[in-house]
């Protein structure tokens, strides 16, 4: 039920989404009685849209949340284990092609790997299954292998989670996949904004982790006064930001985390 209610009402709350139903809906009361306010609907979303398109607005969102973690501090020593969260691979264009394909956050899959081949002594679990509400077989996961292969990976320090479809699952069956003991370090490797909320509902499953974060998005404080020029680059920052916040509320609501916005402890 949780995971029904987060993607259908988390697509509709989307910025560009919600902007353009607005926009269309003020259209269609053209054709009534409130056209007056259906113009100012229209005009609304458009002024809406372009503040989204190109502010620094997406900056804003984001950068609180990439800055929240600081980069790992190898000098620790080498890690038990590394957990890598999905959000990588279009599982649904891999299977129409038979081989990985990337979609986006593709950091998250090098930074893996990197971390692989300097600790050849760690276990990977890569856990990802499919986010979509209506989908086919195709998982992440099933994919996943040949490519950490092609990256000089050994398949026998791979395990690969594929049911888990949100951060929730992840955390999950992530930790029965890597069964962490008591004393163990493992890393977790996905993007910075999304780090807080993963780090937290890791936390509250029981499998402590540390923070390895990656693909960001927002360089430093600089960037929260930076102004886009191509509309797409901005609506994408601002639908990222916005998704990463309601997925924090959401979390927080339904306890799934001890707090709004996870930290270092």
């Amino acid at each position: 039920m949780f995971f029904a209610l987060s993607k259908t009402v988390g697509y509709l709350l989307v910025p560009s989404n919600f902007l353009i139903g607005l926009g269309l809906f003020g259209a269609v009361l053209l054709l009534t009685r409130l056209a007056r306010t259906g113009r100012r609907l229209m005009v609304v979303s458009l002024l809406l849209l372009a503040v989204c398109a190109f502010s620094p607005l997406g900056n804003f969102l984001l950068y609180p949340l990439e800055s929240r973690f600081p980069k790992w501090d190898g000098s620790l020593g080498e890690p038990d284990g590394i957990v890598v969260l999905g959000g990588s691979l279009d599982a649904d264009l891999s299977a129409e092609h038979g081989l990985a394909v990337i979609g986006g956050a593709s950091d998250r899959i090098i930074g893996a790997a990197t971390l692989a081949r300097r600790y050849p002594g760690t276990r990977i679990v890569f856990s990802g299954g499919s986010p979509h509400l209506i989908s086919n077989d195709a998982r992440e996961a099933d994919y996943a292998t040949a490519l950490f292969q092609g990256l000089g990976i050994a398949k026998s320090r791979l395990i690969m989670e594929r049911q888990s479809r949100n951060t929730q699952e992840n955390a999950e069956f992530s930790r029965q996949a890597a069964m962490p003991k008591p004393g163990e370090r493992w890393l977790l490797v996905t993007s910075a904004y999304h780090m807080p909320r993963s780090v937290g509902v890791f936390r509250k499953a029981g499998f402590p982790v540390e923070a390895y974060p990656v693909d960001w998005q927002v360089g430093t404080r600089k960037d929260l006064l930076r102004y886009y020029v191509t509309a797409h680059h901005g609506l994408r920052l601002v639908d990222t930001g916005v998704r990463e916040w309601l997925g924090l509320i959401a979390y927080r609501i339904a306890g799934r985390t001890e707090t709004l916005i996870p930290g270092p402890e």
